[in-house]
């Protein structure tokens, strides 16, 4: 993929125009019961290809498997986990569950499908379109058919002239950078997760409230004769019923609010997130993996060498003799080739990084979305509270009797 500056290294693109790429919906289906087990099933619904295809989490499994062998040195998401389980979950507990890895595989997929190189790979579209019954079949055909990115790629062998002199430098300076965001965005995460969640406690709490209201103006039992004198309960019990509607409202709306803080705050801040994480992944399989069998391939080298310097001095069979110096060449196309893999990585890991970067546009956004959040929630509860004041005045009124008559001192 060249740019329009004519360096396929700059494919660093604004984040509107990743986002613009494609938006895939992920919905829960009616879950079909077995004999001893029940599946979860999706529809996934992609805007750029315009169709809907029915997916487990089974065959977004064998996609993240698959991308990870076909684009190793890319930024592949993680996938939320399988559920491991520990005792009996609850309903509630098990929705939760569920509703969190749709949620999470929502992401994956909208990262995978915005994504420069993977959006327009087969396995992508496969996984997008296919409407057979064994899409993991088919995913594997693909990959077969393909192999890893490295071997494909028309300028992976030149890798190496495209890279800045300081490539390690920059590569060690983002990493920090990236780090450090991460750390800092993981925070602000758990505090509008506890905002998100205290949304859906008030509106508990004001639900049960209004409960209570409409308890005690319900309450049937008969005043007793020792409070006649100058009692008006029964007309406070009215008011009290009528104050139980409102905080029924009061309570819908703080629940809506959490729902708000969910989807545009919290969702904002995971896809940033596991942007992110995928980022720091790649970073760890750069330099444990490709780095790290470089290095154990010359250090098997350097013994070969070595083995073949002993066979000078002291002669041995000659058959002995050509097999070493044919393990040698071997040994030598090898590192050869972890070495083009080396620099592809690298060539990758600067592509990745331009991405990264321009997928730290959403912070911006993110911010603007707890803040417009919170002015339309304070605003709306404000409204219902003040719908409440004349009737908090009518409460008052209905009262007044309640008091006992002033002492003459007589």
């Amino acid at each position: 993929m060249e740019s329009a500056q004519g360096s396929p290294l700059v494919v660093a693109q604004s984040v509107a125009q990743l986002l613009e790429r494609d938006t895939v919906q992920v919905e829960l289906i009616p879950e079909k019961k077995g004999l001893f087990l029940k599946h979860v099933e999706y529809q996934i619904t992609s805007q750029r290809f315009k169709i809907s295809v029915y997916r487990r989490y089974n065959d977004f499994d064998v996609l993240h498997e698959i991308l990870l062998q076909r684009f190793a040195y890319r930024t592949v998401p993680a996938l939320p986990p399988k559920r491991k389980l520990k005792g009996v979950l609850t309903s509630l507990s098990e929705r939760e569950f569920i509703e969190g890895r749709r949620r999470a595989l929502r992401r994956f997929i909208n990262i995978v499908a915005r994504h420069p190189f993977f959006s327009e790979d087969e396995l992508v579209k496969t996984f997008l379109t296919f409407n057979g019954s064994d899409v993991q079949s088919k995913l594997r055909e693909a990959y077969k058919e393909t192999g890893d990115e490295f071997m494909t790629n028309r300028i992976a062998t030149q890798a190496k002239d495209f890279l800045p002199l300081d490539v390690q430098g920059l590569f060690a300076s983002s990493r920090e950078l990236i780090r450090n965001i991460f750390s800092s965005f993981h925070k602000l995460r758990a505090r509008v997760g506890r905002m998100s969640e205290r949304s859906k406690e008030t509106s508990t709490d004001l639900q049960m409230f209004g409960k209570e209201l409409s308890t005690m103006g319900s309450e049937a039992s008969p005043v007793p004769a020792l409070a006649l004198g100058h009692c008006t309960w029964g007309t406070v019990q009215q008011s009290l019923k009528g104050l139980s509607g409102a905080f029924a409202l009061l309570a819908d709306k703080a629940a809506e609010q959490g729902r708000r803080e969910e989807d545009e705050v919290l969702e904002k801040l995971d896809l940033f997130l596991d942007v992110l994480q995928s980022y720091k992944n790649l970073c760890e399989r750069h330099e444990k993996g490709i780095l790290h069998e470089h290095q154990r391939a010359l250090q098997k080298y350097s013994l070969m060498k070595k083995q073949s310097m002993s066979s000078v001095t002291q002669p041995k069979e000659q058959a002995a003799v050509e097999q070493l110096e044919s393990r040698i060449v071997q040994q030598e196309n090898a590192i050869q080739t972890m070495e083009l893999r080396n620099y592809f990585s690298l060539f990758c890991l600067h592509q990745e990084t331009q991405l990264v970067f321009a997928y730290l546009q959403i912070a911006p956004h993110i911010l603007e979305a707890l803040v417009r959040s919170q002015i339309l929630a304070h605003r709306e509860m404000g409204e219902l509270w003040t719908i409440l004041q004349p009737k908090m005045s009518h409460l008052l009124e209905s009262s007044k009797s309640d008091s006992p008559p002033p002492h003459t001192g007589q």
